[in-house]
C-alpha cells in the first residue's frame, strides 16, 4: 500500500510538469510528515551520508572537462580525423560522425555535449556535401548517445553512487559494448548510404591522416590519460575526472588557443549550474531510497518474485520494458538515481552481477534519450537541424531499432560487459 501511495505520488506531481528532482523532494517529504514516525534526525543523518561519497566528486569534474573541450575546438579536429579515415566510404561523413561520436564520448561523458558539439559542426557539413537533413540528425542523434556508455560517462558514476559498485570496474565494462554499438550504428550508417547512393569524400592521402591525427591528438590523448591511470591504478576515477578537467584546461586554453583565458569564467559558470542540478537530483534521490529501503519496497518486490518463481530472463525482461517505458518521460540520471535502488536488490538475489546490471541500466538509458517525448538528444538535435520532434523521431527510427536489438544483446550475453573488468582483475 506505502508503495502505491510513494509512486501515485511521484507521478501526480510529475505530471504537473515540475521537474523531477522537486518531484522526488516533494514526495518524500510529504511520506515521512504524513505517514510515518521516522525522526527528523534521522533523516538528516542518511542525507548527509548519502552524499558523503567520494565519487561524487567526480561528476562536476567530468562536466567541467567535457566543457572545457566542447568549447575548445577538440570536436572540429576529432571530425577531421575520423572524415580523413571513413570519408570515402558509402556514408562517408556519417560515419565519421559515428566515429566522432565514439571518440568524443570517450572525453566528455555525457550524450547531450557529444550532440551538440559533433552536430553543430558536422550536420552543416554534411547538407553541403549533399546528404539528406534527415540521414545526418538520425546519425548524431543516435551516435550521441555512446556519450553515457563509453567511458568516463557520468551516468555510471550515478549509478555507482546508487549502488556503491565500483567505478572503475563500470568504466572498463562500458568499454567493448560501447565499441561493439558504435560498430552497429556504423553499419546501419553504411547499409543505408549505401541503398541510397548518397556521396562519398575523396579518399584521404596517408600524410593527409597523419596530419589530421596530429592535429586531434592532444584531445585523443585524454582517453590515455583517463583510462591508462585509472588502470594502472595511478589514480582512482574520482581523480581521474580532476586530471581529465585540469588537462582538458590546459589543452583548450594553451595548445590549441581556441579559447581565451576571459571564456573561462563562463565555462566554470555553465559547469557549476549543470552540477548544482545534478546534485540536487542526487540529494533528493537519496532521500527516496532511504524511504524505499525504510519501508521495505525493494526486498518485498525481491521476495515476490522469488516467491513466485520468475527467473532471470524475466526479471530483466521486465527491467528493460521498464526502464524504457520510464525513459519516455525522465532523463537517464533521474532513472537511475530512482529505480537502481529499487531494482538492484532484485537484481543481487537473481544472481545478476552488480556491473552487468549496471552496464544494462546504462545501454536502456541511451535508448531513452533517442526517443520521444522527453529524449535529450532528439531535442539537442532539434535545436541544430531546425527539425521538429516528430520528423526528428522519424529520421532515427532506423538506428533506434538497431539499438533495440543491441539491447538484448547486451542483456543476456553477460560476458560483453564482464570480460574485459575480469581480465583486468576488476572483479
Amino acid at each position: 500500500m506505502n508503495a502505491l501511495v510513494i509512486f501515485s505520488l511521484l507521478a501526480v506531481l510529475m505530471l504537473t510538469g515540475m521537474p523531477i528532482s522537486i518531484s522526488l523532494g516533494l514526495t518524500v517529504l510529504t511520506f515521512l510528515f504524513t505517514m510515518t514516525q521516522v525522526p527528523l534526525e534521522s533523516v538528516a543523518l542518511k542525507l548527509f551520508t548519502g552524499i558523503e561519497k567520494f565519487e561524487i566528486m567526480a561528476i562536476p569534474f567530468f562536466i567541467l572537462a567535457g566543457n572545457f573541450l566542447t568549447h575548445g575546438g577538440v570536436a572540429k579536429r576529432m571530425i577531421n580525423f575520423a572524415a580523413s579515415m571513413v570519408g570515402h566510404w558509402y556514408g562517408g561523413l556519417g560515419l565519421a560522425g559515428v566515429l566522432a561520436c565514439a571518440l568524443f564520448a570517450a572525453v566528455s561523458g555525457s550524450s547531450p555535449a557529444t550532440v551538440v558539439a559533433i552536430g553543430s559542426i558536422l550536420l552543416p557539413a554534411m547538407v553541403k556535401a549533399g546528404f539528406p537533413n534527415k540521414f545526418g540528425a538520425g546519425v548524431i542523434a543516435t551516435s550521441g548517445a555512446l556519450g553515457i556508455l563509453i567511458p568516463p560517462s557520468i551516468v555510471m558514476v550515478m549509478y555507482s553512487v546508487a549502488t556503491n559498485t565500483s567505478v572503475g570496474a563500470l568504466f572498463m565494462a562500458g568499454v567493448i559494448p560501447g565499441l561493439a554499438l558504435a560498430a552497429t550504428l556504423g553499419a546501419v550508417t553504411w547499409y543505408r548510404a549505401k541503398k541510397f547512393d548518397y556521396p562519398r569524400q575523396p579518399k584521404a592521402t596517408w600524410g593527409e591522416r597523419w596530419k589530421s591525427f596530429t592535429a586531434s591528438a592532444w584531445g585523443l590523448l585524454l582517453i590515455v590519460v583517463v583510462m591508462g591511470g585509472i588502470y594502472t591504478g595511478i589514480f582512482t576515477p574520482t581523480e581521474a575526472a580532476a586530471m581529465s578537467a585540469v588537462y582538458a584546461f590546459v589543452v583548450a586554453v594553451f595548445v590549441y588557443k581556441d579559447m581565451s583565458l576571459k571564456d573561462v569564467p563562463r565555462v566554470l559558470l555553465n559547469s557549476a549550474n549543470m552540477s548544482a542540478m545534478l546534485l540536487y537530483i542526487i540529494t533528493n534521490a537519496v532521500l527516496f531510497s532511504f524511504i524505499m529501503t525504510n519501508e521495505n519496497i525493494p526486498q518485498a518486490l525481491a521476495d515476490w518474485m522469488l516467491g513466485n518463481g520468475l527467473g532471470i530472463i524475466t526479471f530483466l525482461l521486465a527491467v528493460n520494458v521498464i526502464l524504457l517505458l520510464a525513459g519516455n518521460f525522465m532523463e537517464p540520471s533521474s532513472i537511475v538515481l530512482i529505480f537502481a535502488p529499487i531494482l538492484f536488490p532484485v537484481a543481487i538475489a537473481l544472481g545478476i552481477h552488480p556491473v552487468h546490471f549496471g552496464i544494462l541500466m546504462v545501454v536502456n538509458m541511451e535508448v531513452g534519450m533517442c526517443h520521444p517525448p522527453v529524449g535529450l538528444n532528439l531535442y539537442v538535435a532539434s535545436g541544430i537541424t531546425k527539425m521538429g520532434i516528430t520528423e526528428l523521431t522519424i529520421a532515427v527510427w532506423p538506428w533506434l531499432l538497431s539499438m533495440l536489438g543491441f539491447l538484448v544483446v547486451v542483456t543476456y550475453w553477460p560476458d560483453l560487459s564482464l570480460w574485459l573488468p575480469r581480465t583486468m582483475g576488476m572483479l
